[in-house]
């Protein structure tokens, strides 16, 4: 079998559900293919944090140059199907990955977790965009966590008298408020974890984007048993028209109706 004879699938990630769909595939791909002709997998990363998780199997870093670029990328490599496994919030590249699909007419799919629900004793208020929680925060408490990520630090950089405790993996870049500390940390955090941070720094406000998930998922329920009000960042719509998948297990068995892999 040549290179030219396998099916080539992209997988936009840097999510857990993206490593988690590379290793099924790598999996997959170690078995017998029956006859059948193999499959490579690439996965992409965007390249914004200083040492991401790799994933198994094939990994490029960097960006592709908008949507242009990416349809340009689909076409030299003969990608036969696309799963945008990226961030829920990573909005410009959902969009260019549906532009190139569309171009190309190379099938895409998106795989998203389910975001977060509110339970009984949560004090949630839900906002659609970061300069919306930030305009909130004042009437809410005086010291906050954010766990939106460093680049989402900017929103709240002309807000002052408040004091801001900042969680991202890696440091953040100006703007920043001028009264803020940083953790650097990545998850998956622990509940006893969240209790001990929201405690030591007297947080009275926490602040999130609704990206779903267990990792993350504990400074809800400690902020819950605090009785903190939790200001839940509303997820941006996906482009129209592009299927969901919910799990790794959905996305395998649209990959095998498509004849990319065994069943």
């Amino acid at each position: 079998m040549t290179p030219g004879d396998r099916r080539h699938l992209l997988i936009l990630g840097g999510t857990t559900e993206a490593r988690a769909l590379a290793a099924a595939l790598d999996a997959t791909l170690a078995a017998a293919l029956d006859g059948r002709p193999g499959l490579r997998v690439t996965s992409s990363l965007a390249g914004r944090v200083a040492r991401p998780r790799l994933p198994a199997g094939e990994v490029r870093i960097g960006g592709f140059g908008g949507a242009e670029g990416l349809a340009d990328w689909l076409r030299a490599e003969r990608v036969d199907a696309v799963v945008d496994a990226t961030h829920p919030f990573a909005a410009v590249m959902s969009g260019n990955a549906a532009a190139a699909a569309a171009a190309t007419g190379v099938p895409l799919l998106a795989l998203r977790r389910p975001g977060w629900s509110a339970v009984p004793g949560d004090d949630w208020h839900r906002v659609p965009s970061l300069d919306a929680a930030a305009a909130l925060l004042p009437a809410l408490g005086r010291r906050i966590l954010l766990t939106s990520g460093r680049q989402g630090i900017a929103a709240f950089a002309h807000l002052d008298g408040l004091h801001f405790v900042a969680r991202s993996v890696d440091p953040p870049e100006p703007p920043l408020p001028a009264a803020l500390d940083v953790l650097l940390d990545r998850g998956p955090f622990t509940l006893d974890g969240e209790r001990a941070v929201l405690r030591e720094h007297r947080i009275d406000v926490v602040v999130t984007k609704d990206s779903g998930g267990a990792a993350t998922a504990p400074k809800l329920t400690a902020a819950r048993e605090l009785g903190l009000p939790v200001v839940v960042v509303d997820r941006p719509p996906l482009p129209a028209g592009v299927p969901v998948a919910a799990s790794v297990p959905e996305v395998l068995e649209r990959l095998a109706e498509q004849g990319l892999i065994g069943r």
